[in-house]
């Protein structure tokens, strides 16, 4: 695993265009799976957590061909997935195995699947107590953890109230209702991404949408279709932080994502006085995309909480990251869910704050972040414990500081943004990052 050397200082200038976003990826790919004949997706994501969705399909008996800029997906139908002959592993992929494990709930097989030790440590009590409840039989480590050994049943439909605001739990419930005889219906309490409810629709399956609701008709017959992926709104994010960290700056992210259940990051760094421009230039797929353009300029701080915490789950660490270059600092509040992503990035993002002289204490449910000093923040070694977005968020808060910084085991960050550091490098008007 390669070490990262972060040098302070420059500025970024000039437009970028990131690789696919990962969660429309991901669906894509599923639904392209169960769908009658091919789908062609363009700007697939080349992140290592949908190479994980494509292997396990495969796995299941599902033919995809990869081309540099696009891979075809040959579907087989709602059933026509094979029993695969080895356990499916998600690596470090959650959205992999929660999506996937609603799918085989509906399969008349059993199957098996698992993940890297980060993953075999988030909680799947979420997906395993609805899926049971239509009908799925699934037995999981200590009740709640991976693998899960899925004995696939005919699934009955449900209403179902999530709990706690997740996408992917949502998704789940939805891609198994698509195995149930009658409607299924899934509730949030927070509106979350709806990347899954769009993709249905857009391969022929029957969607309805109430207030916080979506209901999906069972056993319909999808159809492959050609498909494009905008660019990733949540890397492109800590491409902005970078921008609004460096006096100067002035970058142009082109062709990125802006479907508006995921542009409340961006939304929140213009409420803190981000100099931020947006250009919705079309909508494909129902997936509105166009241009960010962001420059230099003085933030103000704030507080995020409530339904924006659930909206902007995947940004806070770029926005904690923020905190120090900021007037009043960062609060972030009502987000528990930081506790069971890939790491514990409450406790990550506080530690390796404060490994570089910021003020930042963990709370139960969030953490706050103190303000601009007259002191700048000082070089520091980074543990990112084999979290991409705490890499690339420590990457950010490094490259203001007053001395160089080291990210060990930076490689991490491919699991959402290939190339990440090689993009910071090309867009400094200088060469910054060097490997060690």
């Amino acid at each position: 695993m390669a070490d990262r050397k972060i040098v302070p200082g420059g500025a970024l200038r000039g437009e970028a265009t990131l690789p696919g976003d990962k969660s429309i990826s991901h669906r894509y790919a599923i639904l392209a799976a169960l769908a009658e004949g091919a789908s062609e997706i363009r700007h697939f994501a080349a992140a290592d957590d949908c190479a994980r969705t494509l292997s396990c399909l495969e796995a299941l008996g599902v033919e995809v061909r990869r081309e540099p800029d696009r891979i075809t997906i040959v579907g087989v139908g709602l059933d026509g997935l094979r029993t695969p002959g080895v356990d499916l592993d998600a690596g470090n992929s959650g959205t992999t195995l929660r999506m996937l494990a609603g799918v085989l709930a509906g399969q008349r097989f059993d199957s098996t699947l698992t993940g890297d030790s980060s993953v075999q440590r988030r909680p799947m009590r979420r997906i395993v107590d609805p899926l049971t409840r239509m009908g799925a039989r699934i037995e999981a480590r200590d009740g709640e953890y991976p693998p899960l050994r899925i004995h696939g049943v005919a699934l009955r439909p449900i209403r179902y109230e999530t709990p706690v605001p997740s996408a992917q739990v949502k998704s789940c419930l939805l891609l198994a209702g698509l195995f149930a005889e009658g409607a299924t219906t899934v509730v949030e309490p927070v509106p979350t991404r709806d990347h899954t409810e769009l993709a249905l629709t857009e391969f022929g399956a029957r969607l309805a949408r109430g207030p916080g609701a979506a209901i999906l008709a069972g056993r319909p017959r999808l159809a492959g279709r050609p498909l494009d992926v905008p660019g990733d709104v949540s890397s492109a994010v800590f491409l902005m932080a970078a921008a609004l960290v460096l006096p100067g700056s002035e970058l142009t992210v082109r062709d990125v994502g802006l479907n508006p259940t995921r542009t409340a990051a961006i939304e929140f760094l213009a409420s803190m006085g981000a100099p931020v421009n947006v250009t919705v230039t079309g909508t494909i797929a129902g997936e509105a995309r166009g241009d960010v353009a962001v420059r230099y300029g003085p933030l103000e701080g704030g507080v995020v909480s409530g339904a924006a915490s659930a909206k902007m789950i995947d940004e806070l660490p770029m926005l904690a990251a923020l905190g120090p270059y900021t007037r009043r600092g960062i609060t972030i509040l009502d987000a528990r869910e930081l506790r069971v992503k890939e790491s514990d990035r409450i406790a990550a993002l506080a530690d390796n704050l404060r490994r570089m002289g910021a003020r930042a204490e963990a709370l139960a449910d969030g953490l706050t972040v103190a303000g601009r000093r007259p002191e700048p923040l000082g070089g520091a070694e980074i543990d990112p414990r084999g979290d991409h977005r705490i890499a690339m968020a420590m990457a950010i808060a490094a490259l203001g500081a007053a001395r160089d910084s080291t990210i060990h085991d930076a490689d991490c960050a491919a699991v959402s943004f290939p190339g990440f550091f090689e993009c910071l490098d090309r867009l400094l008007e200088r060469r910054q990052t060097a490997s060690t």
